[in-house]
């Protein structure tokens, strides 16, 4: 298993991304959607991760049309700040233009089973949410998705499954966010959520402030049972 940097080539211009391969090299595909500190070693470490599981993921750079090649971490106010600034600069109309090409360059990878679904994280999280309304990914993940019930009114357009993970006590995502996200995507028979009432944004980031070993091994092992069970083999 041996991640590089590879390109991808989509409605607007060629941009880069983070590949990691199982060691076998072949696998159904995951593309990694960020969070907003671009495309780091948390990032890299999450498709390596992916790879030891079986799967060929790929984490494309979804800030290149802001600055390409972001990297990096939350431990600095001055990268926060930039990652803040980064985030409200992020147009998610041509964020997910990126994230379809990203899907449709891993389905013709050497190696990939044709299957390819997606996970994201914080930003990535909404971009997740959007990848299941907007894409043809065959199953999707994301954790602590920000801004999701403003997009609410596209759920009828989610054809295939859609894991969701929320933190209880997210700052970025109130109590009535929560509610809102419930309402709208609970009777959705293709969505699934899963709510985490004592954990704070990003609980499953290893070495981030607010990481939960526990609840992330419990969120990571319903994920990768749901990825299992959709994107195998038909």
């Amino acid at each position: 298993m041996t991640g590089q940097d590879i390109r991808i080539t989509g409605p607007a211009g060629t941009f880069s991304a983070y590949m990691a391969k199982p060691a076998s090299g072949t696998g159904p595909g995951i593309v990694v959607l960020q969070e907003i500190f671009g495309v780091n070693h948390v990032m890299r470490e999450m498709c390596d991760r992916l790879a030891s599981q079986g799967f060929i993921a790929v984490c494309p750079d979804l800030f290149w049309r802001i600055e390409p090649g972001v990297d990096i971490t939350d431990k600095s106010q001055a990268e926060l700040d930039k990652a803040f600034d980064l985030m409200g600069k992020f147009n998610p109309d041509t964020g997910i233009e990126d994230v379809q090409a990203a899907i449709d360059h891993v389905r013709k990878l050497d190696g990939c089973t044709g299957k390819v679904g997606a996970i994201g994280f914080c930003l990535g999280g909404l971009m997740a949410y959007l990848t299941a309304a907007r894409t043809d990914s065959d199953a999707t993940v994301g954790y602590y998705g920000v801004n999701i019930p403003n997009f609410l009114d596209e759920a009828g357009k989610i054809s295939k499954p859609l894991m969701l993970h929320i933190a209880g006590r997210d700052e970025f995502v109130p109590p009535e966010s929560q509610a809102a996200m419930h309402t709208g995507l609970d009777p959705h028979l293709q969505v699934t959520l899963h709510d985490y009432p004592d954990d704070e944004h990003a609980f499953s980031r290893i070495e981030g402030a607010h990481y939960n070993p526990e609840s992330a091994h419990l969120a990571d092992s319903r994920t990768l049972e749901f990825f299992r069970k959709n994107l195998k083999s038909e």
